[in-house]
């Protein structure tokens, strides 16, 4: 099993989807909610994000959990 599919089954087993998204360098996705709970997990790379005005960089490997409704 892949890590990508380790991933996708944990995730899974917690109520979540797993969808795989390739930013380019200097990407801005700005004022984004949603009406579920969000996992993001940076696989490679660094990564910031801003949720409820607290700044975030995530490791690789790491998980951040943005409860839904939350500006980010």
């Amino acid at each position: 099993m892949t890590d990508r599919e380790r991933i996708a089954a944990n995730w899974a087993a917690r109520g979540f989807s797993c969808d795989l998204w390739t930013d380019p360098p200097g990407q801005r996705w700005e004022d984004f909610t949603h009406a579920t709970d969000e996992v993001v997990r940076v696989l490679d790379g660094d990564m910031e994000f801003e949720v409820e005005g607290r700044v975030c960089h995530p490791q690789p490997g790491e998980e951040l959990l943005i409860p839904a409704s939350t500006v980010h």
